[in-house]
């Protein structure tokens, strides 16, 4: 095993980054804060590297760890690694490629969680494997690859929600939309880098699985079996659950050009901005209604001991809207729903995981450092050059400085309402949050140019101009469709 870097060599690498402001730097606030989010970067990766390497996620209060199985699938350096790479840190990163492909095995005998292990380690694995055309990763990358596909052998298609890395057992018959067709993007650069279209293939059988059973007004409700193909409820939104199920459509058929993913988008997101959008003088966001009907949902639920209206409730996942929006070209709905958010963000200094907007208030107050708000404001930025995104990204960096930062890194809040930390740094902050802070704060030097990219949802990019539209065809079976 390749040994890590020496302390000292570290400890000089971490101090000139620290140090790098400089006079050329007070004269360029853009710089000041690029050069502010990679240190804190740098801070907290050190945070992670002492107290928490070789484990999944790191608990920044306590100075411990946590991994999400039993053993760790070393999700944290994989989430970090194109982050890293966007920094410029090629140090940092070609530690990480050496871990994976000397110490890194996925014969594990562990039950894993499908749609999360595809977005972070398959994902970050292919960004690593573009960023180095190292054979070795794509090989443990398409090991990781092969293993999850046993999750796809279902009657219908869609991907169970756990399967063993080790046996290819695969279980949990109940998914939610984006559990079951979040897959086309990833599945379909591995197809292209291995020449097999297996992959993109069987994520692909999973999305036209659930564009079969969507209602006759082109909605797909949360949660479906994968067995039987029968709707297990009947709402629909666009918030955790479902969220990147819309967005892959987009990004999968802008990556891969494949036309028949472009009358489901067209017809999808006709639908959601049709019968989801509630509007008004001050605000516009997205309701949870029936998927058959198109009417706002009124089903009484109960939160706290309070009633609420199922219809008024989002997520904080849903500010990922405004960016799918913009890349869409859809910048009225974009800028119209990315005020609201802020508008939201600014009521408490931080988004709540849950609010309500019937009832006024959070339901679920917690902030797990999340990115979505961010990544919609860096999209309208560099679409529109306006201002005031630049503006809300560096509140929004400034309110995380002040409630989220400890002494080794940076912690979720467990109340929006009273600050209270709470013991967990989500790896989406390192692969999500930070990399979306950094590249709105350099977007003027034009080192990384957003349009020639597109990033998977846990924010791994990926150029375009690497994806013969040609060879697209051939590699992922698009010609024999």
């Amino acid at each position: 095993m390749k040994t890590f870097l020496l302390f000292t060599t570290t400890i000089i690498l971490f101090s000139s980054c620290i140090n790098s402001t400089t006079e050329s730097e007070n004269k360029n606030p853009d710089l000041a804060l690029a050069n502010e989010v990679k240190s804190e970067f740098i801070r907290s990766w050190e945070g992670y590297k002492t107290y928490a390497w070789g484990h999944d996620v790191l608990l920044p209060l306590s100075k411990g760890y946590k991994d999400w199985y039993e053993e760790s699938l070393h999700i944290s350096p994989i989430d970090a690694y194109s982050t890293m790479k966007v920094m410029g840190l090629e140090e940092y990163a070609e530690e990480i490629e050496d871990y994976i492909i000397d110490s890194v095995s996925w014969d594990k005998d562990l039950f894993v969680k499908t749609f999360e292990v595809n977005i972070r380690i398959l994902g970050g694995m292919l960004a690593m494997y573009e960023y180095t055309g190292n054979t070795q990763i794509l090989d443990k990358t398409e090991d990781f690859g092969r293993r999850m596909l046993k999750a796809f052998d279902s009657p219908t298609g869609i991907p169970y929600y756990w399967f063993n890395l080790r046996t290819g057992e695969a279980k949990g018959d109940r998914v939610n939309i984006a559990e079951a067709a979040t897959y086309i993007f990833e599945m379909g650069i591995l197809s292209y880098y291995t020449k097999n279209p297996v992959y993109y293939q069987a994520a692909k059988r999973a999305n036209l699985a659930i564009w079969d059973r969507v209602s006759e007004i082109n909605l797909v409700a949360e949660v479906i079996n994968v067995e039987s193909g029968e709707w297990m409820n009947n709402t629909s939104h666009i918030g955790a659950g479902i969220d990147s199920y819309y967005e892959y459509l987009l990004k999968a058929y802008l990556m891969f050009g494949d036309e028949d993913l472009k009358p489901i988008w067209d017809k999808s997101i006709e639908a959601v901005n049709k019968y989801l959008v509630e509007e008004s003088d001050t605000s516009f966001w997205y309701k949870r209604v029936d998927m058959n009907t198109g009417m706002k949902k009124t089903h009484l639920m109960y939160a706290d001991n309070d009633e609420i209206r199922e219809g008024g409730i989002v997520t904080l996942y849903d500010a990922f809207m405004p960016a799918v929006l913009a890349l869409n070209g859809d910048f009225e709905r974009a800028e119209k729903n990315q005020a609201t958010w802020d508008w939201l963000w600014n009521r408490y200094g931080l988004e709540p995981m849950v609010y309500d907007f019937n009832a006024a208030k959070p339901t679920y107050p917690v902030y797990d450092l999340n990115p979505e708000i961010i990544e919609s404001a860096y999209y309208l930025y560099h679409f529109t050059g306006k201002e005031k995104y630049y503006n809300m990204v560096v509140q929004y960096w400034s309110d995380i400085k002040e409630y989220c930062k400890t002494d080794i890194a940076f912690s979720s809040v467990a109340n929006v309402e009273t600050m209270e930390k709470k013991d967990y740094m989500a790896t989406f902050f390192f692969a999500e949050t930070m990399k979306y802070l950094y590249l709105t704060f350099s977007h003027h030097t034009g080192a990384f140019v957003l349009d020639d990219y597109i990033f998977n949802t846990e924010a791994h990019p990926f150029l375009k101009s690497n994806f013969d539209h040609e060879k697209v065809k051939e590699y992922l079976g698009l010609q024999a469709m």
